[in-house]
């Protein structure tokens, strides 16, 4: 069962829910507005509710209860282990989250890896309580990562064994030269980079992000790329126009397959266009939230 507290208008709080038997936190803004029409808002890997406050500063105008949600095994949720952290296993848990939140006529804003959970949420698992899909810089088809995302050798990260065969130190060091190449305004991002890095910074957390790594399956959404042009919703994508590790030409694909869908390329911003590009990802969320709802 989702907490209850009270709130003064307009404030950002930190809730816990209850899905299925897992503590999922997460970030309300405006819970005043209430459930309907309510915008959800999921984060890419390894990142966490954090990476979308700046975003959830510029949405207060529209009005409606705006959720970012520390996705299972991420930020101050649960941290099975093991787990399914899947594409797939992500949905079920925040399916069953949603639904006793009560919310409908939900907008689902997906970045990177939330953008893949975003897509089996609004075509399967939350089809018929979703009113609209945001999509940015988002894994899709069978493209899940760049092989130096966020990590060097993926493939070889997803062996069972590579927790033993990385050292600590090595992962983070890997993760400190890695992680900046997704975004363009490196010194804005370095900053936050200890934000990134501390949650995995122990022998705990790194096999955490192993798992988290393994579960990257490039062909999960495979199963749902065929239905999204056939949900209606209205689709939203935004994508940094320096994404080098799912590259434009997979925004151009999701624009051409989803009818009706809007593309907002966004230039001088890298994958991580919510840090290179704030205010311009915010406001095109905005303008298309009215859109839908004119």
């Amino acid at each position: 069962m989702a907490s209850k507290t009270s709130e003064a208008p307009g404030t950002r709080q930190r809730r816990t829910g209850t899905s299925v038997h897992y503590n999922i936190s997460y970030l309300v803004q405006g819970a005043e507005y209430g459930t309907d029409g309510a915008i959800v808002l999921l984060h890419d890997i390894p990142a966490g509710a954090f990476a979308w406050e700046e975003i959830m500063d510029q949405l207060g105008g529209l009005k409606r209860a705006v959720y970012a949600i520390d996705m299972l095994g991420f930020g101050d949720s649960d941290h099975p282990w093991p787990a399914d952290t899947s594409v797939w296993g992500q949905a079920d848990v925040l399916a069953y989250l949603l639904q006793d939140l009560k919310l409908v006529n939900v907008t689902l804003v997906g970045h990177g890896l939330g953008g893949g959970v975003a897509q089996v949420l609004a075509t399967r698992l939350f089809r018929k309580q979703t009113r609209a899909l945001v999509l940015i810089d988002s894994i899709c088809y069978t493209h899940t990562f760049a092989e130096n995302w966020p990590l060097t050798a993926m493939a070889k990260r997803q062996d069972f064994d590579a927790p033993q065969n990385t050292s600590l130190e090595d992962l983070i060091n890997d993760m400190r030269s890695t992680l900046p190449a997704a975004v363009v305004n490196r010194d804005k991002f370095s900053k936050l980079l200890d934000t990134y890095i501390n949650p995995w910074n122990n022998e705990i957390g790194k096999e955490l992000l192993f798992q988290q790594v393994r579960n990257l399956i490039p062909y999960y959404l495979n199963s749902v790329a065929s239905d999204l042009p056939k949900t209606g919703k209205p689709t939203l994508i935004i994508w940094g126009e320096k994404d080098e590790q799912t590259p434009v030409k997979y925004a151009e694909r999701l624009h051409r397959e989803i009818p009706n869908s809007q593309l907002v390329i966004i230039p001088d911003a890298g994958h991580y266009s919510l840090f290179d590009a704030g205010d311009k990802v915010a406001k095109a969320i905005v303008d298309f939230t009215n859109f839908v709802n004119a």
